[in-house]
């Protein structure tokens, strides 16, 4: 891995410097500090024309003459934060630095060389600046290849996987994607091991807590930035600095998570390429959740278009009547209602798009089996509407689903009609009971309104996964808060809702993991704040229940005696467990 400032140990090593014979006195600790410049003077009061990081050269001939002096130069070096101090022997000083010279030097952590054989300083000057500008160079190439390689990342709409891969090969560190409830999307480990990296994620997660968008949290060894476009977060990337290598232990393992309680010495904070690199990384990751791309015939690609854009109200609705009118439909002056229809297996089909977004090419842009399941009910879904004699906009809409916007003419006819069209495309489908969900959103009367029919229906659908029951139709009265919160669960809003409720609880319970008040905070609520109840469910004494239930207070900064502050509560538990579950 590049960097910018080679180390006063890389600069000993260089050959106009050996020519001097150096040798280190005093400041061993200190070898691994970057040299940002080399500067040769011979006044005593030299820090004030210093901004740190400078190797300093002199021969030492205008030093003060007293140990009282000569303390305060040193003193004044480590002050501004020079590098290191190298001494020429023979002019002032024959055959070594005075004691008092070194002790402060060592006192201050401050690496002090003496060159026992005269050597001209430009020479060592040039070699050390070659190595600077030579660097300066190699990390504005990497730079580069950095903003290229995403760039190109971008335009090809590349997976979450793959730009984290790319992340961690660049930068040769292990990359963690994160949602907001500390949840792994997508992990590269640079070639360490995966189990360490990843054991107790969440726990550790909540212990990272940089300041700003973009910052090193020097405490845990992670690079973090948030991930989100259009002003809307919903996640984080990590990158762990430094990596195994820099890290304690002699077999070169890294411990789990980069524990700053492993280090040896202070860890210089990432190369500004390093930032570069995972804001670039996450542009391109907010990037590719916002583009879609599809592969399908021209008129299902403007059935799916109008859906779409009716979810996301990315056209005008008068647009979307004029197109639909142009394919024979009349979407305007009719009612509406939104209708999913999915296979009731998990994930069938690929991965799962997150709630309100289209999908990335669903149909038939998905390789295999599952893309071909997909396109063979998307057919029957429009089968079944010739059959029933219905009209409407139909297309898939995200990887595992199919939309339908039914356009009836009377409001009165639309349980007859959504009848009709269960009992269609059950027949056509030939399918075992149970094997399908079909939901259906609230009907609307204006095509302004479809899109929040067809989210409706979406989302009971999804809910409806939990359901083991065989309706012909799911509608919302049959979706309760838990179905509620699962078909939510990848909705940043519902994640900064927890996040804002239990955060501080689940962040103390990371640290102090014997505990686990969240199961009493739990425990208390399920129990209708019955404390007696809640203690014996507990298994605790009810003096023990009662002062962790003011210790969860406290915490949280909340009355467990409202009955408003519990249910908030209450619901953030249930949201955190949708989360959790898959």
């Amino acid at each position: 891995m590049s960097r910018v400032f080679p180390t006063v140990r890389e600069v000993l090593a260089l050959d106009p410097v050996r020519h001097g014979a150096p040798r280190l006195v005093a400041g061993e600790a200190g070898l691994d500090r970057p040299v940002r410049w080399v500067h040769a003077a011979e006044v005593p009061d030299i820090a004030t024309l210093l901004g740190g990081g400078e190797l300093v050269l002199t021969t030492g001939i205008g030093l003060p003459g007293d140990d009282a002096g000569l303390r305060a130069f040193i003193g004044d070096l480590a002050g501004v934060g020079v590098s290191g101090l190298v001494v020429e022997l023979g002019r002032r000083y024959l055959t070594g630095v005075p004691r008092v010279m070194a002790a402060a030097a060592q006192r201050h952590g401050l690496p002090l060389v003496e060159l026992r054989r005269a050597t001209p300083f430009v020479r060592i000057t040039e070699a050390v600046h070659a190595l600077i500008v030579d660097a300066q160079l190699t990390e504005l190439r990497a730079t580069e290849e950095i903003h290229q390689r995403f760039t190109e990342l971008s335009v090809e709409g590349a997976e979450p996987d793959e730009v984290v891969r790319w992340a961690a090969e660049l930068s040769g560190c292990p990359v963690v994607l994160e949602n907001l409830s500390r949840q792994v999307l997508a992990y590269d480990p640079a070639g360490e091991n995966a189990e360490l990296l990843l054991d107790g994620w969440e726990q550790h997660s909540r212990r990272i807590r940089p300041g700003g968008r973009t910052a090193y949290d020097p405490d845990s060894g992670w690079l973090v930035t948030m991930v989100g476009a259009r002003g809307e977060d919903w996640g984080r990337l990590l990158l762990r600095w430094p990596t195994g290598d820099t890290l304690s232990g002699t077999d070169g393992g890294a411990p789990p998570h980069g524990d700053a309680s492993a280090r040896v010495g202070a860890v210089p904070a990432p190369p500004t390429r390093l930032t570069i690199l995972v804001e670039r990384a996450a542009s391109t990751l907010a990037l590719g959740r916002l583009i879609r791309r599809d592969a399908e015939g021209l008129e299902r690609q403007i059935h799916r278009t109008l859906l779409t854009a009716l979810l996301d109200r990315s056209r005008p609705v008068d647009e979307v009547a004029l197109r639909a009118r142009a394919l024979g439909l009349m979407l305007d002056r009719r009612h509406l209602v939104g209708v999913v229809v999915r296979h009731r297996g998990d994930d069938v089909g690929g991965e799962h798009s997150p709630a309100g977004e289209p999908a990335s090419g669903a149909e038939p842009g998905l390789a295999g089996a599952g893309a071909a399941r997909l396109r063979d009910l998307a057919e029957t879904v429009g089968q079944a509407l010739r059959e029933a004699n219905l009209t409407g906009l139909t297309s898939a809409v995200d990887d595992q689903a199919v939309g339908v916007l039914l356009a009836l003419a009377d409001p009165a006819g639309e349980e007859r009609a959504l009848g009709a069209f269960a009992a269609a495309l059950r027949r056509t489908r030939g399918s075992t009971p149970g094997a399908l969900i079909i939901a259906a959103g609230s009907g609307v009367g204006s095509l302004r309104e479809a899109g929040r029919s067809l989210i409706e229906a979406r989302q009971v659908a999804e809910a409806a996964r939990r359901d083991r029951r065989d309706l012909p139709i799911f509608r919302l009265p049959h979706v309760g808060l838990a179905g509620l919160l699962h078909l939510l669960r990848d909705e940043p809003r519902l994640q900064t809702f927890v996040e804002r409720e239990l955060g501080a609880l689940l962040a103390y319970d990371a640290r102090h993991p014997r505990e686990q008040l969240l199961g009493t905070l739990r425990a208390y609520l399920e129990q209708g704040r019955n404390k007696s109840a809640a203690a014996g469910a507990a298994h605790l004494s009810r003096p023990a229940f009662y002062e962790r239930l003011a210790r969860i207070g406290r915490i949280l900064d909340v009355d467990l005696d409202s009955v408003d502050a519990c249910l908030s509560l209450h619901v953030a538990l249930l949201a955190l467990d949708a989360i959790r579950t898959p």
